[in-house]
């Protein structure tokens, strides 16, 4: 594996850091979030929309 320097390592910490505190702070408000998975935009949380529907409206 490609070493990273010292920098990038904190920044990369730091990136991570923020994602993790905002689905946090997205789950507590009940709000859902778009991830990417399997090379497309997953939607998860209790509010989410179903993706299904969405594509329908969408392709109206």
């Amino acid at each position: 594996m490609t070493q990273i320097s010292p920098q990038a390592q904190k920044t990369l910490e730091a990136l991570r850091q923020a994602v993790a505190d905002t689905l946090e702070r997205k789950r507590r408000l009940g709000h859902y979030a778009v991830l990417w998975r399997d090379g497309k935009p997953a939607l998860i949380g209790d509010d989410a929309p179903d993706a299904e529907e969405e594509n329908k409206k969408l392709q109206q």
